[in-house]
């Protein structure tokens, strides 16, 4: 368990009035900023999605996030879905939302049937092999698939419960050994072995933009995911044929990333504040 989970119940469902509308005022603000930057690029409005990067937050602060018009969220560690998905399940039922892989207990109806409108629930962090069981029950997607092994886990895993899961291969665009994800050289040949795997659906690319200050240099990371990911669409290799999402930009390089072709945007600080746990 992480250390800051010792100090916060993530669990927790009850916030204050004032904080609901911090988190409101977050999310509209976000989406404003998104609509913006769509119409600059010349991009159709509704192009890009909102991911709601939600590390640290309780389930009442996503929730409050989730009746701002949030309608995407994204855990980075396995240990958080599962001390929050429960709730989070449960609130959304109440709200006509199918949280991610989950259907509510006592909502009465199966994941075949269920009339609620889908909310996907993307893991956005780094996940070791030994934690794949305790994401398979909620998530919808994986988008930190950075090596064949990994993705070969998920989808052995995923064939034995009967399941389909979405993932996203991570590219590491800037280089930084910081940062995971695989060779941006290998990514196209990559992509195309994992999507013939069974249990894996391939939705895309994703990557984490250059911690720099030159534009130019953040700029170019994000074009050459979207140069890879059309490669991997045009090659017509089975499994691809869904590989469309790119999902880069963060709160400080969100508008960057809409301009060179994102389709999903992971925003967590602008939101909810700084996190006053790492």
């Amino acid at each position: 368990m992480t250390a800051y989970m010792d100090h916060k119940d993530l669990a927790n469902e009850t916030i204050d009035d004032a904080r609901a509308r911090q988190i409101a005022d977050g999310v509209h603000r976000v989406l404003d900023g998104i609509a913006e930057a769509e119409s600059a690029s010349g991009r159709a409005a509704g192009e890009v999605r909102l991911l709601a990067a939600t590390k640290t937050r309780d389930v009442g602060e996503i929730m409050a996030a989730i009746d701002a018009g949030v309608r995407m969220i994204g855990e980075n560690r396995p240990q958080e879905v599962e001390v929050k998905s429960a709730g989070l399940a449960r609130l959304c039922a109440e709200r006509g939302f199918a949280l991610g892989a989950i259907v509510a207990s006592g909502s009465g109806q199966t994941g075949a049937q269920s009339p609620l409108t889908p909310l996907p629930f993307h893991l956005i962090g780094q996940l070791q092999s030994n934690k794949i069981n305790k994401v398979l029950p909620s998530v919808t997607t994986i988008e930190s698939v950075d090596s064949f092994e990994l993705a070969q886990k998920i989808a052995r895993r995923a064939a034995a419960r009967g399941v389909t899961v979405g993932v996203l291969l991570e590219v590491n665009e800037s280089g930084e050994e910081s940062k995971s994800g695989c060779d941006p050289a290998a990514a196209r040949d990559l992509a195309a072995r994992i999507g013939a795997l069974e249990g894996l659906r391939l939705e895309g690319l994703m990557t984490i933009g250059a911690h720099v200050d030159d534009e130019a240099t953040i700029r170019r990371g994000f074009a050459h995911l979207r140069e890879t990911r059309d490669a991997v669409l045009a090659s017509g290799e089975p499994g691809t044929a869904e590989c469309r999402e790119l999902s880069m930009g963060m709160t400080n390089d969100m508008a960057l990333a809409i301009d060179e072709g994102s389709t999903i945007v992971r925003v967590g600080t602008a939101i909810f504040g700084p996190r006053a746990f790492i």
